[in-house]
């Protein structure tokens, strides 16, 4: 579906328009995407069957023409995936070759106050990128491939029912000075999302129609494609970046941190806001030294209209047992700087998990030098929060 042919339902005839409706993305199929075919050989379709049948389906099915379509009660409950201990050895190539489709039951807005003022329903599950600290398949157990929601009117009505309901913003706040910033990509990456299809789109687009409200998602992966949906300043991409030798230890499958920030730019110039996030932070020998390394490197490449308007998150890794040993059966040698027991304390998140993070007093320390070395190397980069 191009993305102004708007399925009824989906933008009311009297929904807020800001200027001309945004241009023709002239979005390549996914056959013609070299970044797609990089990132993505999908083998198998899980789909249930109302997600399958509804607009979406369809056009994500018809991308992938020699998947096996595989009929699935719940998009959560698929056995072979979800729980199969076996799983382990094939991590990646599940996330490559498995596309799983279903529909966004639980539509809940909810507050965050961090990166965002509110986390939006989630318009995918899931990555078929494999970082080594990523903390959405500790849910999931063993497999974590895309889950598309293929709702995704419905997720944008129930976007503009809970933005008009804000009113405008009263005060400024360390999400943003003026409109009420919503998370689109807490459990997703939306720039591989737009790979496979118009969700992330979809999105975008419907946050230029709504003047109170900013979309904003981090990504680690550079999608041409997103240069031609014409955000008019309504998105916040948040580029994650860390010392390329950690990144090319612990961010498999992303795109290369030099590459995040040589991006910026030109983000920028397609009316995105363009943000970072420092993240995550991993302590281990000489990590001092490589994070003014990249910081140096940023403030030497980045030109100034980016510096003017960036700002960062500094986010301290976050990690856990049970991911810790699924890490072991594919990728042990990511836990030899994850895992540090000397170092980490038990942290019970909220949604009741058991995690591990870094004892509080290296942890406020090694904040407080993150803090000092950006003060240093990056003096433009304002940091909105640190954690």
């Amino acid at each position: 579906m191009a993305a102004d042919d708007e399925p009824d339902g989906l933008f009311p005839l009297d929904e807020v328009r800001t200027g001309p409706p945004p241009r023709d993305t002239g979005r390549p199929s996914f056959r013609a995407s070299p970044e797609a075919r990089r990132m993505l050989d999908v083998r198998e379709i899980h789909a249930e069957p109302a997600a399958a049948a509804s607009p979406r389906g369809r056009q994500i099915i018809a991308a992938f023409p020699g998947a096996e379509i595989v009929p699935v009660d719940s998009h959560w409950r698929i056995p072979h995936l979800h729980g199969n201990e076996g799983n382990a050895e094939r991590w990646v190539r599940v996330k490559r070759t498995v596309l799983v489709l279903g529909e966004k039951k639980t539509l809940t807005v909810r507050p965050n106050g961090r990166s965002a003022d509110w986390i939006a329903p989630a318009a995918a599950n899931g990555c078929a990128m494999a970082c080594a600290y990523c903390y959405v398949p500790r849910r999931k157990g063993y497999a974590n491939p895309i889950t598309v929601f293929t709702n995704i009117d419905r997720l944008v009505a129930r976007l503009r029912r809970h933005i008009t309901e804000q009113g405008p913003k009263r005060e400024p706040n360390q999400c943003d000075p003026a409109a009420w910033v919503y998370d689109i990509g807490e459990n997703n990456d939306c720039s591989v999302d737009a790979l496979i299809s118009d969700n992330t789109a979809d999105l975008i687009h419907a946050f230029t129609r709504w003047p109170t409200a900013k979309a904003s998602f981090a990504t680690k992966f550079v999608n041409p494609d997103l240069l031609r949906l014409d955000p008019r300043g309504r998105t916040r991409v948040r580029f994650s970046v860390m010392p390329p030798e950690d990144s090319r230890l612990l961010d498999i499958r992303t795109s290369p941190v030099e590459q995040r920030i040589a991006a910026a730019p030109d983000f920028l110039e397609a009316g995105y806001e363009v943000h970072f996030n420092l993240s995550p932070v991993v302590v281990r020998p000489g990590w001092e030294q490589a994070w003014a390394e990249l910081l140096t490197h940023m403030d030497d490449v980045l030109p100034r209209p980016v510096k003017d308007q960036a700002a960062a998150e500094v986010i301290m890794l976050t990690h856990n047992q049970d991911l810790h040993d699924v890490n072991l059966r594919w990728h042990p040698r990511a836990e030899g700087t994850l895992w540090r027991p000397e170092i980490q304390q038990a942290k019970r998140s909220e949604n009741g998990a058991m995690n591990v993070r870094y004892r509080n007093a290296t942890k406020a320390a090694a904040v407080e030098t993150v803090r000092d070395l950006v003060a240093r190397h990056a003096p433009w980069l304002t940091i909105r929060y640190a954690f």
